[in-house]
C-alpha cells in the first residue's frame, strides 16, 4: 500500500519563523503495536518530514543544532522526520506531531 504525501498549511514558530507549506509533507502509515479491530486496516500513524535544511526562515546556526539535536531523525536530504503514533486517533496524531 503506497503511502499518500499530503501537502499542509503554513505552520507559524516565532515571528521571525514560519515553516511554509512546501517545507512540510505528511504520510500516514499503519501504526504499530496492538490496535484492536483497526490493526492492519486503519494508517493512524503519521509521519511528518520538514525540508529544514531548504528552509529559508531558519538561520544557519539553527539549522546545525536542529541537525544536531534530530540525530537518526535528520536525511541525508537534510530533512526532519518526525513520527507520531501515540493514539488511535488520525487527527490527534496530526496535532502531536505538528506541536513537536
Amino acid at each position: 500500500l503506497p503511502m499518500l504525501g499530503l501537502k499542509m498549511a503554513m505552520l507559524r514558530v516565532t515571528d521571525q519563523i514560519t515553516i511554509q507549506d512546501w517545507e512540510l509533507t505528511e504520510h500516514f502509515v499503519r501504526a504499530s503495536g496492538p490496535g484492536g479491530q483497526n490493526v492492519n486496516k486503519v494508517s493512524t500513524a503519521v509521519e511528518l518530514r520538514f525540508e529544514a535544511a531548504r528552509s529559508p526562515s531558519l538561520p544557519d546556526p539553527v539549522k546545525a543544532r536542529l541537525k544536531r539535536l534530530a540525530g537518526r531523525r535528520w536525511t541525508k536530504e537534510g530533512a526532519l522526520i518526525l513520527q507520531c503514533d501515540e493514539t488511535r486517533s488520525q487527527a490527534r496524531n496530526r496535532e502531536i506531531v505538528r506541536q513537536r
